[in-house]
């Protein structure tokens, strides 16, 4: 211990001064520090902080602790929450947090809305029984793109999706029409989204009609009534948007 303060104080105080003031012999210390420097480096720890890095890089800084354990473990390494937390400080990773986005949801309207057939039940037990949709913004240097998906509640996979510079009716529709030509779902399929008013459309609800799916649809401004697609957003723009500068929306639109 007495050389390990040694050299933490080296810049303090000389080696000699503290070997004096200590009463400890100067061939010790130097026999001490010859046989530290040729101790093997913890290869195992350093490639986890290689890792570490690695996983920060390419999640753009959006993994904290919690993630960045999860992430190890699959890379086989198993630690502890902790362990990752002290691996992050160590290899110097900070997690950048998520600006908060305004809301798009527009549920001033006076066009019909359909009723909650989903009410939180979102694990369903089979592909194409029952989708859930939402809009989303990006910004670029042109301006505005939006953003509307469909998601297959069975595989929470993205089945349809759109993309344009307005926020209108077709964005929605198109975003279905893409996964019906895709995945070609029966009748009865549930279509749940919030109350937005291009969901509400004339467009939207007579797409529905014309296959025959039932449209369900979030209480007025309760965000998780459709928390799965609430969720993917989430992940999409901590992930893959909030840290990128997109010139174009055409840019925007292929890096997505």
């Amino acid at each position: 211990m007495k050389y390990s303060f040694f050299t933490q104080h080296k810049n303090t105080a000389s080696i000699s001064l503290q070997c004096q003031v200590l009463g400890v012999n100067r061939s010790g210390y130097y026999h001490y520090r010859a046989n530290r420097a040729n101790q093997p480096v913890d290869v195992v720890h350093q490639k986890m902080l290689e890792r570490v890095k690695a996983i920060a890089k390419h999640s753009r800084d959006s993994y904290g602790s919690r993630r960045m354990k999860k992430a190890l473990i699959v890379f086989g390494y198993p630690v502890t929450r902790g362990k990752a937390r002290k691996l992050m400080g160590e290899a110097g990773v900070q997690v950048r947090h998520r600006k908060k986005f305004k809301i798009t949801t527009d549920s001033n309207h006076k066009h019909p809305v359909f009723p909650n057939l989903v009410q939180r039940h979102f694990a369903v037990p089979q592909p194409d029984q029952v989708y859930a949709s939402d809009v989303t913004y990006i910004w670029t240097q042109e301006g505005w793109l939006y953003l509307a998906v469909v998601m297959d509640l069975y595989s929470r996979k993205i089945v349809g999706w759109s993309m344009s510079s307005q926020m209108k009716a077709q964005l929605v529709c198109n975003a279905l029409i893409m996964a019906i030509w895709q995945r070609r779902p029966q009748a009865g399929l549930i279509h749940h989204s919030d109350r937005g008013s291009q969901y509400a459309s004339k467009a939207f609800r007579r797409l529905l009609k014309a296959h025959r799916f039932q449209g369900s649809m979030s209480r007025r401004g309760n965000c998780w009534d459709n928390a799965v697609a609430e969720s993917f957003f989430g992940s999409l723009k901590q992930e893959r948007v909030q840290w990128c500068s997109y010139q174009t929306r055409d840019e925007a639109n292929k890096m997505c």
